[in-house]
């Protein structure tokens, strides 16, 4: 529990919560669980390969395959998160539009 305060205050400092959009936040995340399965656990599997060590490769490995799971979960996640953005943005657009047209017809009657 303290370890993960501990977590919280880096992350604070890092990345204030008033500067950082959810978008980011998972921008972060996927580059976390990136350098995890590109970098980190590659480099201890080697160790563990080095060292004869089969039962590290072979919680390594599913490590690799979990983070690089979750890079694709977040990657999907925010993917479909700019996709029903950018739909909103159309439909507020219409609407928009609409109530311009409507103001404009709205005036156009009180002029008479």
């Amino acid at each position: 529990d303290q370890e993960v305060m501990h977590a919280f205050g880096h992350l604070d400092l890092l990345h204030p919560a008033n500067t950082i959009t959810p978008a980011r936040a998972l921008e972060i995340a996927i580059e976390g669980e990136t350098y995890e399965y590109t970098e980190m656990y590659p480099t201890f599997r080697k160790t563990a390969v080095d060292e004869g060590n089969e039962a590290a490769v072979v919680e390594i490995d599913e490590q690799i395959a979990e983070s690089k799971e979750h890079a694709e979960q977040f990657q999907a996640m925010l993917a479909k998160a700019a996709k029903r953005f950018a739909a909103l943005a159309n439909v507020e657009e219409r609407h928009a539009n609409h109530y311009k047209k409507a103001l404009e017809k709205a005036k156009e009657f009180a002029a008479v």
